[in-house]
């Protein structure tokens, strides 16, 4: 069986249909970020009873958010988004901050 290619990577910026920008997190970040963060529940997240996050970027895209919350939104929610580079920075100093 053939694995479907991720439409996401880690690193690449994104915003939401509501304009909100955000960062796509590798996995491993996620699984930090997960215990220290708040989730948004910000609309175009993934939400399914009685299922767990497991991000796999084809639908399911882990975002770090520039206010310090993350989801796991959905792919068709999202598009990638050149943000400027101060919000890229405030994103990146969110994750150093708690992934050390």
């Amino acid at each position: 069986m053939e694995r479907k290619k991720a439409l996401f990577e880690a690193g690449e910026t994104v915003a939401t249909f509501t304009g909100q920008a955000g960062m796509v997190i590798s996995p491993e970040v996620f699984a930090q970020i997960r215990k220290r963060l708040k989730e948004g529940r910000r609309p175009g997240h993934y939400f399914a009873p009685g299922c767990c996050h497991n991000p796999d970027y084809t639908t399911q895209v882990p975002v770090l958010f520039e206010d310090g919350t993350y989801d796991v939104m959905r792919a068709m929610n999202i598009r990638r988004s050149g943000i400027p580079g101060e919000k890229r920075s405030l994103i990146e100093g969110i994750i150093g901050a708690h992934t050390g």
